[in-house]
């Protein structure tokens, strides 16, 4: 068996790929309210959701997620982890108006300092946002080896396909991620803004709370 699946194969995963990655989900949510905030945190955070499934098919492949499937303790342990980080971000940016911060500034700001840290942040939350999610990792753990075979060459193949997944993923959410950034430049009044921290806030917290809750 070659390392490489082969051309039809491949063909399907990405047709099944590209289904799976147009159903809106919390990925999808987040990175929305992230490109509210501006279209660089929107992008950044696409690039880092994208980063945390290239740790995911990692894990699917040398078999670590097969141990939260196995220990039921460790899997609620990162679920409430992941559950808990998204609601700290939805207060965070409630509490401190992120996304009206981030769309005004003061005379003499460093708006590149600023911009830097922005982006920098958000494809940090965005590797943690999809990386604390244990549904994603048993996720993999299924639908990757239906491509391939059961020999040695399973792991290298199911690495592929997991890049191909990823790379997929960073292309459909940075679309969104600029399509939201423009969104939020158009409303960027000060009394708009105040309630784009409010909804995107308020997103991230019941993301949180429906992933504690399943």
């Amino acid at each position: 068996m070659s390392v490489l699946p082969d051309l039809s194969t491949y063909l399907a995963f990405c047709a099944a790929a590209v289904a799976l990655i147009l159903t809106p989900g919390p990925d999808t949510v987040y990175v929305l309210t992230r490109g509210f905030q501006s279209r660089a945190a929107g992008v950044c955070s696409a690039l880092g959701i994208a980063t945390g499934v290239l740790f995911h098919t990692a894990a699917a492949s040398f078999g670590l997620a097969a141990l939260l499937r196995g220990a039921p303790a460790t899997y609620r342990v990162v679920k409430y982890a992941g559950a808990a980080y998204l609601v700290f971000l939805g207060v965070r940016a409630i509490r401190n108006d992120e996304f009206g911060s981030a769309t005004e500034s003061e005379p003499g700001a460093n708006v590149a300092g600023d911009a830097a840290a922005t982006a920098t942040g958000s494809f940090r939350r965005g590797v943690l946002v999809n990386a604390l999610n244990p549904k994603v990792a048993l996720f993999f753990l299924a639908f990757l080896p239906r491509f391939v075979g059961a020999g040695s060459d399973a792991a290298p193949q199911m690495l592929l396909l997991g890049a191909t997944y990823a790379a997929l993923t960073a292309l459909y959410l940075v679309g969104v991620g600029v399509a939201s950034g423009r969104v939020g430049r158009a409303l960027s009044s000060s009394s708009v803004t105040s309630r784009l921290s409010w909804l995107g806030g308020g997103a991230m917290i019941a993301l949180g709370a429906a992933l504690a809750v399943e």
